[in-house]
């Protein structure tokens, strides 16, 4: 009885890498230390909840460093098989430096936010729902079986739904809350679903030996997986915005606060391409005959509608300029599709997930400062309007540029050197699948984005309507728009720096 006891007690207790999970992990213990700090700090002193917890964001980005030596995994099951629940590859360190720094982006931007809101935002509950988001987005990446997906994807959206109607008294931003709520609702039911029947079918949840199993199911089982693959793919669908199921996106960008938006249209969308990444590529590339068909059809149709929704935004309209980059976002979105989709056309899976690695990187850093901008506009402008930029440059010189500059990176002209490239590289991967179809239908959506792009940045040097009154820029959104500035001047300047993941192997 011992003997057979002693082998089962090895299998069972795991040791865990520390370091692996450093980083996930001090975001979560900043997040309940300022929710516990925050029954005991004065209101008064509130303010030092949101350093606190930028100062943790950025110390669980620097702890991504000591990660960089080379590929680590914990979690792992003992024995003969080996598969893990958490690896440390580029491909995840990547991911997460894209998901940290773009909350510790918007974290600088919030901590503005709040203090222009009053009252109206509980600062200890908004900072804990942010890291704790935060801590969920960057655990996802590192995620190889399906159990600790869900879960890492709930994590990351849960405290999501709560900073868009975080604003009390604010009917725009609880009907914004209660919309992305259901919908985000319905693709984790989807998915959980889709997920029960490869369960059912595989007998595992690890990514690497579902993607070996399921070649090899039962003939009576042959339908349930079928039907399982498809259902996760939706479920992930939704949470990258992908039409017909970014119907959320415009109405929750607007009633969510400026920041938030700003962190839902880089992190959120991280979140749900790394997923849509690992279960296509690493759990199902034996089906890449369902998934890269689908998702070629999901990355036309995204761009467009995204792109056409975005040139009928009337610059006269309440919050125009964020309804503009909402459905930019979406646009941007099915950009990122089309890698994805190449891949379950082409053997060289991972040179094509590399070219929406470093296409999300781009995105990243650029739209990011679009809507640092856009907040500073907001703190006067309270309506957020297109005509609201109208000489900006009279005003705000630099202001100005900097906005001219990220538009210009997501249009993919010069300056934007970085733009163009990272379209290149999307470009590239389309035409090298043999998807020629879909880079055509690529690039006439470049030019449909290339009018609105240029309409907003050609108001922002034109001649103000009345006396130009001078914004006054916090410290911490001058920080964020020096981080976001910086960043897409250098990646301009050495695209390299990026466009190598397009060329490289990302999984270990």
């Amino acid at each position: 009885m011992s003997a057979l006891a002693q082998p089962l007690a090895q299998s069972v207790v795991q040791s865990v890498d520390w370091l692996a999970i450093a980083p996930p992990t001090l975001a979560a213990v900043v997040a309940l230390a300022v929710l516990v700090a925050d029954l005991f700090v004065s209101d008064a002193r509130k303010a030092v909840l949101g350093w606190v917890s930028v100062a943790g964001l950025a110390a669980s980005a620097l702890l991504l460093l000591p990660l960089l030596d080379g590929d680590r995994s914990t979690f792992c099951l003992t024995g003969a098989t080996h598969a893990c629940s958490y690896t440390a590859d580029r491909f995840t360190l990547v991911i997460q430096f894209l998901v940290l720094g773009g909350a510790l982006l918007a974290a600088l931007l919030s901590v503005t936010a709040l203090k222009d809101a009053g009252r109206r935002v509980p600062e200890g509950e908004f900072w804990f729902l942010l890291l704790s988001s935060a801590a969920g987005a960057a655990l996802l990446p590192a995620s190889r079986d399906l159990a600790t997906l869900v879960v890492a994807l709930e994590v990351a959206s849960l405290p999501a739904f709560a900073l868009v109607g975080i604003r009390h008294g604010d009917r725009r931003s609880s009907e914004a809350a209660l919309k992305f709520f259901l919908s985000s609702v319905t693709a984790t039911t989807v998915s959980l679903m889709g997920i029960s029947f490869v369960y059912a079918s595989t007998g595992t949840l690890y990514l690497t030996q579902v993607a070996d199993r399921i070649q090899h199911v039962d003939g009576q089982l042959h339908t349930l997986a079928q039907t399982g693959v498809v259902l996760t793919l939706v479920g992930f669908a939704f949470k990258t915005a992908a039409v017909p199921f970014h119907f959320w996106v415009p109405d929750t960008y607007v009633g969510a606060p400026l920041p938030i938006a700003a962190y839902l249209s880089v992190v959120g969308k991280a979140v749900g391409f790394s997923g849509l990444i690992l279960v296509t590529v690493v759990a199902f590339p034996s089906y890449a005959d369902v998934w890269g068909p689908a998702l070629a059809g999901l990355a036309a149709l995204t761009m467009t509608v995204g792109n056409v929704a975005a040139l009928r935004q009337q610059a006269t309209r309440a919050y125009s300029a964020v309804r503009l980059l909402a459905w930019s976002s979406v646009g941007q979105a099915g950009y990122l599709l089309v890698p994805i989709a190449a891949a379950g056309y082409t053997e060289d899976a991972q040179k094509a997930i590399g070219s929406t690695v470093a296409y999300a990187l781009m995105y990243a850093a650029v739209n990011l400062g679009a809507f640092a901008v856009a907040a500073l506009v907001g703190r006067t402008r309270s309506l957020n309007r297109i005509t609201d930029y109208r000489g900006l440059y009279a005003s705000n010189p630099l202001t100005a540029l900097l906005l001219a500059f990220f538009l210009l990176c997501l249009a993919g002209l010069p300056p934007g050197v970085i733009g163009l490239f990272a379209k290149v590289t999307v470009f590239s991967a389309a035409v090298d699948a043999g998807l020629g179809w879909l880079a055509v239908v690529m690039a006439v959506n470049v030019v449909i984005a290339l009018f609105y792009y240029l309409q907003w940045t050609a108001l922002l040097f034109r001649a103000p309507e009345g006396e130009p009154g001078r914004l006054r820029v916090p410290a911490p959104v001058t920080a964020a728009l020096a981080l976001t500035g910086v960043l897409g001047v250098v990646l301009s300047g050495a695209p390299q720096l990026v466009l190598r993941f397009a060329a490289t192997g990302l999984f270990g």
